[in-house]
């Protein structure tokens, strides 16, 4: 593959409380984006493990073996189909201390050793959720990228410690879903991740989960903020799409993002 160019087969599923159900929707896209060349699979939150609070109560009697166990195949698969895995799930490491809200990076060699927690959670969240502490980066054919979970969204802080850190493509997942209608989720999670990646000038794949009512689709976003492609409402479904760090977008801010970030609040010449 060519340095710079990265294609990412982003996907949505009605993710629920059912691990091995949750497992077979994930090896299916896998396949598909193997199919179709893609370098990585995107899933959204907790695609493998399911949403607790909203697919499950709580933790008490949660089945960690098999939640291992589906894990350890899915990795086994990308080692067979040579792929990247952005896997969604939850993670636990003390009797303790509340699990993580996790997305491991799978590798195309089975490995999983990278996996960024979520670092935001809502205070909801904070019932059930520990809050992770550090960033995840990566190269695929050179595009440096970087993982984000949700709520993450509302912290224009942690884009631009990732600008700094020269990022060039978000993978961010969502699980805004099974909802009792529309909200306002609707109409500003595109729009901020559009904003987030139009500032800061990446790429973005932000993919949620289709369980309904799911008030937005799965996207994939340009640098300029344009979302180039998505998938349909509340329908499970899968997109192929194109990271090209060579091509150029309108970008205004480009010549004035280093002197703002400096404290240089405007660009009044010296």
């Amino acid at each position: 593959m060519e340095k710079g160019i990265l294609k990412i087969a982003t996907c949505q599923f009605a993710v629920g409380s059912s691990i091995k159900r949750n497992a077979a929707q994930i090896k299916k896209y896998m396949q598909i984006a193997a199919d179709g060349c893609a370098d990585v699979l995107h899933t959204p939150e907790c695609a493998l493990s399911g949403y607790v609070r909203t697919d499950f109560p709580s933790f008490e009697n949660f089945n960690w073996q098999l939640l291992n166990e589906e894990t350890q195949i899915i990795a086994s698969l990308a080692k067979e189909l040579s792929i990247w895995i952005v896997l969604g799930s939850v993670t636990k490491f003390s009797e303790t201390q509340k699990p993580y809200n996790s997305l491991l990076l799978v590798e195309p060699d089975g490995k999983f050793d990278k996996r960024y927690d979520k670092r935001f959670c809502t205070k909801a969240d904070l019932k059930k959720h520990t809050p992770g502490e550090n960033f995840v980066f990566f190269k695929i054919n050179s595009v440096k990228c970087s993982l984000l979970i949700c709520f993450d969204v509302r912290f224009p802080e942690i884009y631009r410690h990732l600008y700094k850190k020269g990022v060039k493509c978000i993978f961010q997942s969502f699980y805004n879903a099974r909802q009792r209608g529309a909200s306002v989720h609707t109409h500003i999670m595109r729009q901020s991740m559009q904003c987030r990646a139009a500032t800061n000038g990446f790429w973005a794949s932000m993919s949620n989960s289709s369980g309904y009512y799911s008030p937005y689709p799965s996207c994939f976003i340009q640098p300029d903020g344009v979302i180039a492609n998505q998938l349909n409402f509340n329908k499970p479904g899968v997109m192929i799409n194109t990271v090209d760090i060579n091509k150029r977008f309108y970008d205004p801010s480009a010549d004035y993002r280093d002197i703002a970030l400096n404290g240089k609040l405007n660009n009044a010449p010296d």
